[in-house]
């Protein structure tokens, strides 16, 4: 096979009778995208918030705590969810 020869099927080419999976699964975003605008035009999200609330001081200190955990494992560690700057 030349360099100008192409295979017999072209992958990199999703076809339209073709399912796309995984981060090209352009289907899943539209329903996912969707659904949450109509969860946000439906649902009564300051209620919702109100009752995601901490419930004691203890839990509002454990909730922060695991926070600042997962904040130290991103890539900018100091409490910023902003890329590092490069």
């Amino acid at each position: 096979m030349s360099a100008n020869d192409k295979p017999a099927t072209d992958a990199s080419k999703p076809k339209s009778s073709q399912n796309i999976q995984g981060e090209g699964d352009y289907a899943a975003t539209r329903r996912f995208r969707a659904d949450a605008e109509r969860f946000l035009k439906d649902a009564d999200v300051p209620d919702l918030a109100r009752k995601a609330a901490p419930k004691s001081k203890e839990e509002a200190a454990e909730l922060k705590k695991a926070e600042e955990i997962g904040r130290s494992h991103s890539a900018d560690a100091k409490g910023s969810d902003a890329k590092p700057k490069r």
